[in-house]
């Protein structure tokens, strides 16, 4: 009697509307990060060998040495180098320097990281007994504080020109939250299988943003991303579950956003092809620092800023027109804020080549007030969600861009 053969079922389709790749922009291989690393190794060796006094170039990094690019979309790093040769005057950076290169190299061959604080501390070590081999510390290049770890970590990122997650160093911090109809698919890391993550599966919390967001994947059918700058406001639209009338994923930037933030919802715009609309407080700090950072990056880190900001990204509020049409309560301009706004004009690439914001920073010198993205709660408490969103999104032309 022939056996018979149960059919197998079919697999299960994923609709064609929510399949999204990830982007591809950033080598996930870590692979630049060494052959960068070596490289300069290379030219440190070689320069002893010749009997030369061996030096680091390191590109400097600000306002000073960078430009904007209107085709590109954001900052770029200039051709101004710092040379640090080794002298008696500069044994110790220097020798800092090569201790956290070679730091950075066993992070990649072992597939580690370390927070800032723990290369701290890495540097300062243990002599006690029973400590783990290679603890004993940096001796004399040790740091005496955080911030010249940190700085030299800077340099070496500028300097070897990938962003310091690929040479494993990332930062202890809040990296802002997520609600909204989004598949985010990690890896677990203690079986490296991938899993799926529904942000739309949290209750009345959220999603929070990893410190390595390299490599993340996303399935969505929103049609926009709105990335807002309070916590507050965040809750606010999150509490209503606004992402479901809006048909939008919501992300909390918690002030200026963090690199693993920015990078996230680079990382989500491009590989779901979708819009990006930034909400901050209508002052020159959420413009001039918060909105500014977002869409093309900061002087300092100029030379990652392809990879950490967001170029197509528009400002959606609060505006200084928006003072005007919706009759918002206001607070007086501080001469700080006046100072930020006319430095911006003056000297910052991003503000001083694009005409709508010359002119919404010096309306908002003119006007001399600012205003709070909970300022809408004086027409409502859901007034913001209910009536300025949809009316905004109406008309995405006129966002300042």
């Amino acid at each position: 009697m022939a056996k018979k053969t149960t059919p197998k079922p079919a697999p299960e389709k994923t609709p064609k509307a929510a399949t999204k790749k990830r982007s591809t922009l950033l080598d996930l291989s870590r692979t630049p990060a060494m052959k960068k690393l070596t490289g300069q190794a290379e030219g440190i060796y070689g320069d002893i060998k010749s009997g030369r006094r061996p030096s680091l170039r390191i590109p400097i990094r600000g306002l000073s040495n960078v430009s904007f690019s209107p085709r590109k979309g954001f900052f770029t790093i200039g051709d101004k180098v710092s040379k640090r040769t080794l002298s008696y005057q500069t044994v110790k950076p220097f020798a800092q320097s090569v201790r956290m290169m070679a730091f950075s190299k066993n992070l990649i061959e072992t597939d580690d990281f370390a927070s800032k604080r723990e290369v701290y501390y890495t540097a300062k070590g243990s002599a006690k007994r029973g400590s783990e081999p290679g603890s004993a510390g940096w001796g004399p290049a040790a740091f005496k504080e955080q911030d010249e770890s940190d700085a030299i970590m800077d340099d070496m990122e500028a300097m070897v020109g990938v962003n310091r997650e690929q040479l494993g160093f990332i930062p202890a911090e809040q990296n802002g939250s997520v609600a909204g109809e989004l598949i985010v698919i990690d890896i677990d890391p203690a079986t490296g299988k991938k899993i799926e993550i529904d942000c739309t599966a949290f209750g009345r919390g959220s999603y929070s943003i990893p410190s390595r967001v390299e490599g993340l994947e996303f399935r969505t059918s929103a049609k926009f991303v709105l990335a807002v700058e309070t916590a507050a406001l965040f809750e606010r639209l999150n509490g209503h579950a606004y992402w479901r009338d809006g048909k939008c994923i919501i992300t909390a930037m918690g002030g200026v956003p963090t690199r693993a933030n920015r990078r996230f919802v680079r990382l989500l715009a491009d590989a779901c092809k979708l819009p990006v609309y930034i909400f901050t407080d209508g002052d020159p700090y959420g413009y001039c620092n918060i909105y500014r950072t977002m869409k093309v990056g900061s002087g300092n880190a100029a030379h990652i800023s392809e990879f950490f900001c967001v170029p197509h990204a528009k400002l959606i509020g609060v505006t200084p027109q928006d003072i005007r049409d919706y009759s918002l309560p206001t607070h007086p301009l501080e001469d700080k804020d006046k100072k930020r706004a006319q430095d911006a004009i003056k000297n910052d690439p991003f503000f001083k080549n694009n005409k709508p914001w010359i002119h919404a920073l010096q309306d908002m010198v003119k006007m001399g007030v600012r205003v709070e993205q909970q300022a809408f709660a004086a027409r409502g408490l859901n007034y913001v969600l209910e009536t300025y969103l949809p009316e905004k999104l109406k008309r995405p032309d006129k966002m300042l861009p």
